[in-house]
């Protein structure tokens, strides 16, 4: 007995609906020329410059400077993230997250961790250890602190953001 060989066809709209949703990608110049957006940049150059020049000397002999690079590498990459996140606008596409708290937890973490981590790598910073790792510890330590105040001034305006969020 012959077999019947009918081949049935269905077209999807989800590949009219995924090109559509992938070609709305937003992207937020106007972010980078907010005091924000200003302070995240600098957080994560100079955030960079903090950990690479630890990371270019013998710092693993040295417990203290351990956990300097773990704040620097740590806070780094999730300012990264978090520019992405801002950069492309995808907080508006995840209302169910409270960005205003995130931000806020997130910068003010930050900031106190950077804090100790500035002042440790600061007082570990002494001519006796290693004359060769010296400028890149003393600059490392500038650097922290520079970058902690990045991270307060960021927790200010995540505050005001938040404040403003809870009193509506």
């Amino acid at each position: 007995r012959p077999r019947s060989h009918t081949v049935t066809t269905t077209s999807s709209s989800f590949t009219a609906n995924l090109s559509a949703s992938s070609s709305t990608l937003a992207y937020d110049r106007e972010f980078l020329r907010t005091l924000p957006g200003l302070l995240m940049v600098t957080e994560i150059v100079l955030g960079l410059l903090v950990w690479t020049l630890i990371a270019g000397t013998e710092y693993f002999l040295y417990p203290a400077f351990g956990w300097v690079m773990f704040v620097a590498v740590f806070y780094w990459v999730l300012t990264v993230f978090f520019l992405i996140i801002y950069m492309t606008m995808t907080y508006t596409r995840i209302p169910q997250v409270p960005w205003t708290t995130v931000g806020l937890c997130f910068n003010g973490s930050a900031f106190i961790l950077y804090l100790i981590a500035a002042i440790v790598d600061a007082s570990s910073v002494t001519k006796e250890l290693d004359s060769h790792n010296y400028n890149s510890w003393a600059a490392s330590s500038f650097f922290a602190f520079v970058v902690t105040c990045c991270y307060a001034g960021n927790t200010y305006f995540s505050f005001i953001s938040w404040q403003s969020r809870t009193l509506q």
